[in-house]
């Protein structure tokens, strides 16, 4: 059984994220109930009613168990909500297959790495509540990971430094999230009230009649800005991407200069790049000419 104090166990949950296929069974659990069905609820609870509906009783009713009967399995709403999460993650397609040699190439990075993030974002639409789901302390399982793991070898090939592949990712997966998050409020707003966000702004009549004393949303609206809006994920996607791109071309033409830059010693008194000799010191100056040149004007400074 799986004891409550166990709650605060940071150990636990991560056993729990990370138990090997086949263990959701808890030993000693009733029959018919496991952590694989508890989970299934819960995500069907938090899709019907958000998170703010969630608790574990109302989980135990859906199952018909006692609420007792699932800290059996899971010892408390917080480790729940990272299994939930973690579930709804496997449902991410796999990703675009990575080219020869894996480890992201420079000309496909873009797509895979947009691939990655509209996949997160189907997932996020059909579980709105996983807006809410997200912070720096929510403990990773293996599927979180795993979507972590394509997002990052979508870019590791593109020259970026190690700090910048890590941003950029992070980057985009926070934008995915804000996305999402607005989705979540829309649909918890929706559920309370029972108005859809179409009929709320449609009573709202009385305010845009107001409107008329800004000239530029004015004629934004009489031009048509908002008859047909852009679609908010695919443009603030578009746009972060061309951002990226900017610097990983920035960051391959640098790779180009040092690859292609000249290494050959110059001459100390002309400039003229001086052949490398096949053994020995290298040479100072290009010829003796530019040595003689050298040579007088150190004795003409004193120097020897």
């Amino acid at each position: 059984m799986v004891a409550r104090g166990e709650a605060e166990d940071p150990r636990r949950g991560v056993e729990l994220l990370w138990r090997d296929a086949g263990d959701g069974r808890a030993r000693g659990g009733r029959q018919g109930l496991d952590l694989d069905r508890i989970v299934r609820a819960a995500v069907e609870l938090a899709d019907a009613e958000g998170l703010s509906g969630l608790s574990m009783r109302k989980v135990a009713d859906r199952l018909g168990f006692t609420t007792m009967s699932l800290y059996r399995h899971v010892p408390g709403r917080d480790q729940l909500v990272d299994l939930m999460r973690d579930a709804v993650l496997g449902e991410l397609a796999e990703p675009p297959a990575e080219p020869e040699g894996g480890g992201g190439d420079r000309g496909g990075w873009r797509e895979r790495l947009e691939a990655c993030a509209r996949q997160g974002w189907e997932v996020r639409r059909r579980h709105p509540w996983l807006g809410e789901a997200r912070g720096v302390r929510h403990v990773p399982g293996p599927n979180a990971v795993a979507h972590f793991e394509h997002m990052l070898s979508a870019v590791a090939g593109t020259g970026l430094t190690p700090p910048e592949v890590l941003a950029v990712v992070g980057l985009v997966g926070r934008f995915v999230d804000a996305e999402a998050l607005v989705l979540m409020e829309a649909a918890e707003v929706e559920r309370s009230s029972g108005v859809s966000e179409e009929e709320w702004w449609g009573a709202r009549q009385s305010l845009f009649e107001r409107f008329d004393r800004y000239p530029t949303i004015s004629r934004l609206w009489e031009e048509g800005g908002y008859d047909h809006p852009e679609d908010s994920f695919s443009f603030g996607l578009a746009r972060l991407l061309d951002g990226i791109e900017v610097l990983v071309r920035q960051r391959s033409k640098e790779q180009e200069c040092y690859e292609t830059r000249d290494e050959s010693p110059m001459c100390q008194m002309c400039g003229t790049p001086v052949e490398r000799p096949a053994s020995g010191r290298p040479r100072a100056y290009c010829s003796p000419a530019c040595r003689q040149r050298a040579y007088r004007e150190r004795r003409s400074a004193g120097r020897p």
